[in-house]
């Protein structure tokens, strides 16, 4: 105690529990300032963030496969990744050309990706967010439904027997 009056610095307590109990003598302000430093390092480097691809409604077959190929190669690293169509003037009067594009791309990335948000007007830009994955939202969503029915179909023969 009396080593750290003469120090000007904090006595801390690490393990009260100890025999003999453990402390140690520093700046406490700098040890606070410390973590909290660490602590947002650790927050800007987070895996599995989300990425963003551009496409336009109007790109060519091999810049698809280009744009697509980094994709993959996002996935893998466990990102999401958001596929963007960008619409410039008067493309936006054929809009059904960006959902063309987004299926063509969700075809091309085949059983490794799914869907986690479908494709969504975000003003002048249609995107979909999709996910390393084995099976599409949709084919998830009509193997559900056909458990539930079989489901259904079980409990009325069980009702109609009793």
């Amino acid at each position: 105690m009396q080593k750290a009056k003469e120090l000007e610095l904090d006595l801390i307590e690490i393990a009260a529990q100890a025999d003999p109990p453990v402390a140690r003598i520093f700046d406490f302000q700098k040890f606070r300032y410390e973590e909290s430093k660490k602590e947002r390092g650790s927050k800007k480097s987070s895996d599995g963030g989300l990425k963003e691809l551009w496409l336009s409604p109007r790109i060519a077959e091999h810049d698809l496969e280009v744009r697509l190929n980094r994709t993959r190669e996002f996935l893998k690293g466990g990102h999401k990744v958001k596929l963007t169509v960008k619409f410039k003037g008067r493309e936006m009067a054929h809009q059904e050309l960006g959902h063309k594009v987004l299926q063509e791309a969700l075809a091309l990335l085949g059983e490794g990706a799914a869907i986690e948000r479908e494709p969504k007007f975000e003003g002048r830009r249609l995107s979909m967010i999709v996910t390393k994955g084995g099976k599409k939202k949709d084919e998830q969503k009509t193997k559900d439904q056909k458990i539930n029915t079989e489901a259904d179909q079980n409990n009325k023969q069980r009702e109609t027997a009793a």
